[in-house]
């Protein structure tokens, strides 16, 4: 015979589930209070910061002066009395088309990311060896490798690049001091620090991830290597290359500013000035601190709109059942 528990039974229940979800609920928040502290305070607040300082003129050594659009006018252009388009400030558009540009080494990359987590997925003899030597370059990212990078590139002569290339009987080009070769340089550096980097981890983990089951159906099925890469390899792991795609996006509109600020300092003639750079000419050689938080500002909805149509048209494809 069921025990029909007391009036007050249920109550009780409830006020103690209740409080029992209270005190996890604060546990939680403790632990997050530091985290979200250090978000408010070093993320939100420069941003909010930044975003009010671009309707100012201000150069750090004077009070800053409320002069509401007139930076973005200046950045975007407008028209003039007799209709036609004006560009106020032709060195902003370079470098947004600079920033894209730049965008060419993200395929590349991922490509070859790729590719080496095929090949280092394979039973082959030293293959903990091979993966440790092309992470390498991640590990030691940094001014000291930029500088490596620019020693064998700036020398059009007795750099390492074009003595290569001379062995085999090529002219090499002017790397660093050409105007169309510095940006294709800067895309090579990028290429080779980030091919065995963390996206070849991450493709690394997707494939261990991959049952064997499937393989082997496909292998019963008639499928070849490439029909298995392209049915059962490049499927599953979509999630794996929309993930690394997003976070590519966000750091490549950023702009490569470490490599661009130590190989090039922008030049020739502004062909490798990114975005990123190009604030930090005005916030910081310029002082210029109302233009350059306009133009991150910019360089910020960029971003987000890019990183949310990305979003939205790619998430939906990265599922598998």
């Amino acid at each position: 015979m069921q025990r029909i528990p007391p009036e007050g039974g249920t109550t009780n229940s409830l006020l103690r589930n209740h409080a029992m979800i209270h005190r996890s609920n604060r546990t939680a928040w403790t632990f997050l209070a530091p985290n979200l502290a250090g978000f408010l305070v070093f993320v939100v607040l420069p941003v909010v910061v930044a975003l009010g300082l671009s309707f100012f003129r201000w150069d750090v050594f004077h009070d800053a002066k409320f002069i509401g659009w007139r930076n973005f006018t200046e950045m975007f252009g407008g028209a003039t009395e007799d209709g036609q388009w004006t560009w106020n400030d032709p060195k902003f558009w370079q470098a947004l088309g600079n920033t894209f540009f730049f965008l060419i080494a993200i395929p590349i990359s991922m490509a070859l990311s790729l590719l080496l987590a095929v090949v280092l997925n394979q039973k082959m003899r030293g293959r903990i060896w091979f993966r440790t030597v092309f992470f390498l370059p991640t590990v030691c990212a940094g001014v000291g490798l930029l500088l490596l990078w620019k020693l064998m590139l700036l020398n059009p002569q007795f750099g390492l690049i074009n003595s290569l290339l001379a062995s085999v009987g090529i002219e090499g080009p002017k790397w660093l001091q050409s105007y169309h070769w510095a940006k294709p340089a800067i895309i090579l550096m990028i290429v080779w620090a980030t091919m065995g980097g963390t996206n070849m981890i991450l493709y690394l983990a997707g494939l261990q991830n991959i049952s064997p089951e499937l393989y082997e159906a496909a292998q019963i099925d008639g499928a070849g290597r490439w029909a298995q890469f392209r049915h059962v390899t490049w499927p599953m792991l979509a999630p794996t290359t929309f993930f690394i795609s997003t976070t590519s996006l966000i750091a490549g509109f950023a702009g490569e500013f470490d490599a661009v600020y130590v190989m090039t300092r922008g030049g020739p003639d502004g062909a490798t000035t990114t975005l990123g750079y190009y604030t930090y000419q005005h916030a910081f050689e310029w002082f210029n601190m109302g233009y350059a938080c306009a133009v991150a500002m910019v360089m910020f909805v960029l971003i987000l709109t890019v990183t949310v149509i990305h979003w939205r048209y790619s998430e939906a494809r990265s599922h598998y059942a």
